[in-house]
């Protein structure tokens, strides 16, 4: 018994040791293309004024075309996915906030 126990004993610290050494001598480098990427660019989505959006929709028909109400702005669309917004509701709220759309 005692001799099986050490043979067992000699075996696994071998692997052990041999498994440790392998791990530590594999490093894991996290790579991408920055092709993919070059597409990109930074875009301010909304109005530039800021403010606090209460309410948004899209138009199922058109995803292009969206609407939200601000606090204290009226009501807002853009017809370009986001690119720019027009307010088209001046001067016809009594409301300083739209809160359903």
């Amino acid at each position: 018994m005692k001799k099986t126990l050490s043979i067992f004993l000699t075996l696994f610290c071998f692997f052990s040791i041999s498994f440790a050494q392998k791990a530590s001598t594999q490093t894991t480098t996290n790579t991408f293309n920055p092709d993919l990427y070059k597409g990109l660019k930074w875009r301010n989505i909304g109005p530039f004024r800021g403010g606090r959006s209460v309410t948004a929709t899209g138009v199922k028909q058109n995803p292009m075309t969206y609407y939200f109400g601000s606090t204290g702005g009226g009501i807002w669309k853009t017809e370009d996915a986001g690119i720019s917004w027009k307010n088209i509701s001046d001067g016809q709220l009594k409301t300083g906030s739209v809160g359903v759309i």
